[in-house]
């Protein structure tokens, strides 16, 4: 049994990862389809262009805690079955995929920004605060929500390197899971940075059209 609990674990991961909050919390609030206005991102941001600003904190804490919940599971009880550094990464990289590829909503999802957020809380918090204050930087003097998501994406790698052996543990595999997840935030982000640079990207709190 213990020789494919790492494979449940991901499989898991993944479909929690699969839930897109987004659709789930915008129909239960009454509100349109995230992914039919705006950015048409199933995502917190967009859902905050729908006017109902508990829906979009709902959604964004949803989010986040989809991307924690598997981290923390294995480190509560996969430890002792022998799930370790490996099935830890994998199951964070599998959550945020999830997000981005659901299987639930025809693998359509959204950026990964909330999700990212919660399974670098799940390595340790302050890595997850330590981002999630690199991204609260960007917006506030920006109020570009894709830029800090950027800005957040490309540090996650280089704040878990330096705060190792003095913050937390790091791993190689870790490492490699958050510079994929990385990557991914960058790519899923390639039309903002676009619009970025054309100065037509949307800032934070505007409304749907």
């Amino acid at each position: 049994m213990d020789a494919v609990l790492p494979f449940l674990a991901v499989v898991g991961a993944y479909l929690v990862g699969s839930l897109s909050f987004a659709v789930i919390v915008s129909k239960g609030f009454g509100l349109s389809d995230p992914r039919t206005y705006g950015s048409k991102n199933p995502g917190a941001t967009n859902v905050l262009r729908s006017g109902n600003k508990a829906a979009a904190v709902t959604t964004l804490l949803l989010d986040a805690i989809k991307g924690w919940l598997p981290m923390w599971a294995v480190k509560t009880w996969g430890m002792a079955h022998g799930l370790g550094d490996v099935t830890l990464a994998a199951v964070g990289l599998a959550a945020f995929m999830g997000h981005l590829f659901p299987v639930f909503f025809k693998f359509k999802g959204g950026k990964g920004v909330a999700t990212a957020a919660g399974m670098l809380f799940g390595v340790d918090a302050l890595l997850g605060l330590f981002t999630l204050v690199a991204w609260a930087a960007v917006v506030a003097v920006w109020r570009y929500s894709s830029l800090g998501a950027i800005a957040a994406g490309v540090l996650a790698p280089a704040i878990y390197l330096f705060g190792s052996g003095e913050l937390w543990t790091s791993s190689g595999p870790m490492t490699g899971a958050i510079s994929v997840m990385s990557a991914f935030l960058v790519w899923r982000h390639a039309e903002n940075i676009s619009r970025l640079l054309q100065g037509k990207e949307s800032k934070l709190g505007a409304k749907k059209s």
